[in-house]
């Protein structure tokens, strides 16, 4: 039965990160229709189940792969706010994050400390801020 399966499997493009998510989208639209009673919800929760397994066993492995590829740079970048809001919230005690005005850049300055002078470290510009 396995020999069958890595048969059948080879030269197709199989699972990978735009499958998963893909997965668990549909899978939240499931929970998401089961507590509102959208009996419309299942169209799209089908379409994406086929669209996933479309892409595990297509034998075009150049698409799929730009495909996932497209898809992680857009991830990585809501990744990147993610993980930086998450530690801005870790840090909410002890420090307090400005943008500078010049520049747009985040600084970060530790809280309690009055009225400061914040220098930006990466345009040098000089503003007031209470922490």
């Amino acid at each position: 039965m396995m020999n069958f399966l890595r048969r059948f499997m080879a030269g197709r493009y199989g699972g990978d990160q735009l499958n998963n998510a893909l997965l668990v989208l549909s899978l939240l639209l499931i929970l998401l229709e089961r507590f509102t009673h959208w009996r419309w919800m299942t169209i799209p929760v089908l379409v994406l189940l086929v669209l996933c397994y479309f892409r595990v066993f297509s034998r075009n492995i150049q698409a799929r792969y730009a495909e996932n590829q497209r898809f992680l740079r857009w991830w990585g970048q809501i990744g990147v706010r993610l993980r930086n809001a998450g530690l801005r919230f870790q840090d909410r005690k002890t420090h307090r994050y400005y943008k500078c005005p010049h520049c747009k850049q985040r600084l970060r300055v530790p809280r309690g400390r009055g009225k400061i002078n914040i220098t930006c470290p990466h345009c040098r510009t000089q503003f007031i801020r209470k922490s």
